[in-house]
């Protein structure tokens, strides 16, 4: 289950910060295996639908965890190294990473909200 929505509602003209790292070839090694923080990677494509459709649901897992879960977007076509560590071989794909950086969980395909919730409380205790 998700966290309450820190903060509260939030309206049009307020906006919270985006919690979500880019993360490519070169700042992988900084921004997750260095951050410590348990890590949730999205492995996506401009072109792919259901990465659209998914990304909502990944921000709202970012913002309900923020500061205890990092939550990064891999473009498979930017970051092709990242995406081959990882073995991914469609999107999207969803790698969850303990704060020892190993794998604890993997999604691939459009996962239902509380898999991904149930994946990110299990990385986060």
């Amino acid at each position: 289950m998700l966290p309450p929505f820190p903060g509260g509602a939030y309206n049009s003209l307020q906006m919270p910060p985006d919690p979500i790292v880019t993360i490519t070839d070169g700042n992988f090694e900084s921004e997750v295996t260095d951050s410590g923080t348990p890590f949730l990677l999205d492995f996506s494509a401009e072109w792919c639908g259901p990465c659209r459709q998914m990304a909502p649901l990944v921000k709202e897992i970012a913002l309900a965890w923020e500061g205890r879960l990092g939550v990064g977007l891999v473009d498979i076509e930017q970051s092709p190294g990242t995406a081959a560590r990882f073995g991914v071989m469609s999107v999207p794909t969803f790698v969850f990473l303990g704060r020892d950086g190993v794998e604890a969980a993997r999604f691939v395909g459009s996962v239902p909200r509380d898999r991904l919730a149930e994946a990110a409380g299990k990385v986060v205790d």
